[in-house]
């Protein structure tokens, strides 16, 4: 129990060690990239009130001295102040964390439902025309781009059938077509992988033991198969959390969907730097922290694996 706990406690440690070089990272280079006061600013605005604005910001002082400025502040829970409005940066990440969990919630739940579907389907069939054809279509699905998927799903409900809103988040059907825009390239990763599992674990001992036992088909997958297929699967959904924050960035664009992803690209655009600092902070927190419950709950599905000695590996 004690080294499970250390493991636990180090593992905490390198996760907070990764943010820290993450937001470094994001902190240089986006004070390496350019003056924000030149582009916040109109042309007219004179030297002197550009210096004022600069030393308000802190960005008059060495990027070194900037950095410890700002951990400090970090530390005390103070993420800036927006140079756009002077709000509180963290409160517009606070705003826009609950869509983007929403987003991403209900794609990840539309991509497992249809991608186990199809990828059980296909095991089942196995080299038959019905694996073929929906292997196939998973290629398709995972293949084709986010941005033209979205602009694909535009054109067919929106413009041609006028069935669903194209932006927006005020009702649930704003919902619906960047969800799928989202879970649709998902759906095919899940589906080649649950179906190249599903086929390892049918090929394995003792499912061919419960066979011999006399057991149904069906009792053989639910009983046996699927809960030893779900293992490796759930360690692919760790990973695919983080494409799934990535992919929202492009995907709330398109439709104007007010989460982090479309934050982080406004801010950018108008070099809101504590904006920026505060997003990256908040999605980098979500994917270490995804990656932490994966690997605990991988050891506890799986009596093989030595949780302490996961955590401690860092895997």
């Amino acid at each position: 129990m004690s080294s499970t706990l250390l493991a636990i406690a180090l593992r905490t440690l390198r996760a907070a060690v990764t943010l820290l070089l993450g937001v470094t990272v994001v902190f240089v280079v986006l004070r390496a990239a350019g003056d924000p006061v030149e582009q916040l600013l109109p042309r007219e605005t004179p030297p002197a009130v550009r210096d004022e604005y600069r030393a308000l910001w802190g960005l008059d002082r060495p990027i070194p001295v900037q950095y410890v400025a700002w951990l400090g502040r970090m530390a005390e829970g103070d993420f800036g102040r927006s140079f756009a409005d002077g709000a509180p940066a963290f409160e517009a990440v606070v705003e826009a964390v609950p869509r983007t969990l929403l987003l991403g919630g209900a794609a990840l739940a539309l991509a497992l439902f249809a991608g186990l579907t199809i990828g059980l389907a296909a095991a089942l069939r196995h080299g038959t025309a019905v694996d073929r054809t929906l292997m196939g279509g998973a290629v398709l699905g995972y293949s084709m781009p986010v941005f033209f998927l979205g602009i694909l799903l535009i054109l067919f409900f929106v413009l041609q059938l006028r069935l669903l809103p194209s932006s927006g988040a005020s009702t649930w059907a704003h919902l619906i077509l960047p969800a799928a825009t989202l879970a649709l390239p998902l759906t095919g990763r899940i589906a080649r992988f649950a179906r190249t599992a599903m086929l390892e674990v049918m090929g394995r001992p003792f499912v061919r033991t419960a066979r011999a036992k006399g057991l149904g088909r069906i009792a053989v997958i639910v009983g046996h198969a699927l809960p030893n297929a779900a293992i490796p699967l759930l360690m692919f959904l760790g990973i695919e959390v983080g494409l799934t924050l990535s992919g929202a960035v492009v995907t709330e664009t398109i439709f104007a969907w007010p989460g982090l992803g479309r934050l982080l690209v406004d801010s950018v655009a108008a070099r809101d730097l504590p904006v920026v600092q505060a997003v990256i902070l908040t999605v980098t927190a979500i994917i270490v922290l995804s990656n932490l419950v994966v690997d605990v709950l991988h050891a506890l599905v799986d009596p093989k694996v030595d949780l302490a000695r996961t955590l401690g590996s860092g895997r």
